[in-house]
């Protein structure tokens, strides 16, 4: 029981707070592994596995976005459905500090402040989908539609 305890993320507090059925993945990894591999290291369908990427718009505003792990984020849709003249990536040394979550443990719930969140719509043609748990050899399963409820986050294509 006390083992549990330590692999507890910010995520996994904050679905158990709201009462949300979620599914718990650990894999074996020492330092960051892209979310194709993450998927293959898990059994993981990589049709329904979903990164997080932390973006900063013209604005200096930060967006997570979070899309499947075999896609890039085109920066023109998701500058555009962030109400922004341009988004970029934030630079990989600043992801700590701005999210609390290390490059490839990064997770779109339990960041250290809750920024404007955009779930891919491909997230909607599954009942669960597969993402970061917080923690590098974490991942979580969940419904898209708990995710969104918890972020609040719109839908698009990006």
């Amino acid at each position: 029981m006390a083992k549990e305890k330590e692999i507890k993320t910010n995520a996994m507090r904050i679905l158990e707070k709201k009462k949300i059925e979620y599914e718990v993945i650990q894999y074996e990894c020492e330092s960051f592994v892209d979310g194709i591999h993450t998927a293959q290291l898990t059994g993981a369908p990589v049709k329904q596995s979903f990164k997080t990427l932390v973006l900063q718009g013209k604005s200096r505003q930060y967006y997570v976005f979070v899309l499947p792990v075999e896609e890039e984020v085109q920066l023109k849709e998701a500058a555009r459905i962030a109400g922004e003249k341009s988004v970029e990536m934030i630079p990989v040394k600043d992801i700590t500090r701005v999210t609390g979550y290390v490059r490839g443990g990064c997770s779109p719930l339990g960041m250290k402040k809750q920024f404007p969140t955009f779930l891919h719509k491909k997230a909607l043609n599954y009942d669960k989908i597969y993402i970061s748990g917080g923690r590098i050899g974490t991942t979580l399963c969940l419904a898209a539609q708990d995710l969104i409820n918890l972020t609040g986050a719109d839908t698009g294509d990006f």
